[in-house]
């Protein structure tokens, strides 16, 4: 079935540029209260506005993830191997 001319759906495969609240935090992978106390906070970008709609910036949200710091102990920790799983089966 054709889409009607006003259907605002968008093709297969693309990302929308504004992501209302809820969807904003799903994409950087938080939920929405922890989202929320990142924006108070300026963690995370402050949403526009599109008439009566409140948006964030899809590309706005990959700037403010880059910014985030990265968790030190877990990348030394990872590049340790300490791993206890990789003992299992070793002795």
């Amino acid at each position: 079935m054709p889409a009607a001319a006003n259907d605002n759906r968008l093709p297969p495969g693309m990302t929308p540029r504004g992501l209302a609240r809820v969807a904003a935090a799903a994409y950087v992978g938080i939920g929405a209260t922890t989202f929320d106390i990142m924006v108070a906070t300026g963690e995370m970008p402050a949403p526009r506005k599109a008439r009566g709609r409140v948006l964030w910036d899809r590309f706005e949200l990959d700037d403010a993830f880059e910014a985030l710091p990265r968790d030190e102990a877990r990348s030394t920790h990872a590049l340790t191997h300490d791993n206890p799983w990789d003992d299992i089966g070793a002795a």
